[in-house]
């Protein structure tokens, strides 16, 4: 079959290995409830509510494999979506790539997808989708920063003043969501050729650029917003009762 009449799937890549510390201590991030339900299993279904994705792969703690495959089959998935469990590493690149390699050959589209943000739309999912189905290499969802941002000197010591050494242009930033979305070779490509010390990767689009491959952005949306600290988590639980009460969800 020629490349031209292959039909084009897509799996999505959600590591979920990290434990939230700034959620405070219990449960990793990952499986903190919302509404009764894990934050993961609401971003799962966040991803599978596209039709046009074929597989979800849950990078999940190494010795917490089993505990997610049993959570993921305690609750309602689309039957249309294929779901897989791997282990993680120890830093969210690491887990990225893991992830990646469990993703079938004739996957050409690969979306990566925080497993704390759990609300993303389905219309968000679709446009980050079609962007790279219409020839994008990279693609972020993001929407305009609200706030004046300003580049500090960071301090000495804990506490102290830090100064100010630039203000950037607010027109010109962004704030950048997730599922971000890959052309498969590409994302192969700079999980391959670029090694991060420390933490790893926080954005793999970020590791496409200095392949230095393009990344073009889509509109984000308010929803779309990470579940990090105990008021997301307030914030959060809003937004799926306002989704109850006007769409049944």
């Amino acid at each position: 079959m020629s490349d031209e009449a292959r039909p084009s799937r897509t799996a999505v890549v959600i590591p979920a290995a990290g434990r939230g510390v700034r959620l405070g201590p219990g449960a990793p991030k990952a499986l903190r409830a919302l509404s009764g339900t894990p934050m993961l299993v609401h971003a799962v279904r966040a991803m599978a509510a596209s039709r046009a994705v074929q597989l979800v792969v849950v990078v999940a703690p190494a010795d917490g494999v089993a505990e997610v495959k049993r959570l993921l089959g305690d609750h309602a998935l689309p039957e249309r979506t294929d779901y897989l469990v791997v282990a993680g590493g120890d830093t969210r690149q690491e887990s990225v790539r893991l992830g990646l390699q469990a993703v079938p050959e004739d996957v050409t589209t690969v979306l990566v997808h925080d497993a704390a943000r759990p609300l993303v739309p389905v219309d968000t999912v679709d446009a980050v989708i079609e962007a790279v189905r219409d020839g994008a290499v990279a693609v972020v969802p993001a929407l305009p920063v609200a706030d004046t941002v300003k580049e500090v000197e960071p301090a000495g010591r804990p506490g102290d003043p830090e100064q100010v050494v630039a203000t950037p242009v607010r027109a010109r930033l962004r704030a950048v969501q997730t599922p971000q979305g890959f052309d498969r070779a590409t994302l192969v490509d700079a999980h391959a050729t670029i090694a991060l010390a420390g933490e790893g990767a926080t954005d793999d689009a970020g590791m496409v650029e200095k392949l230095g491959a393009p990344v073009v952005v889509v509109p984000g949306h308010e929803e779309a917003f990470k579940v990090t600290r105990p008021l997301d988590l307030v914030l959060a639980e809003a937004v799926l009762a306002r989704r109850r009460a006007n769409d049944g969800f």
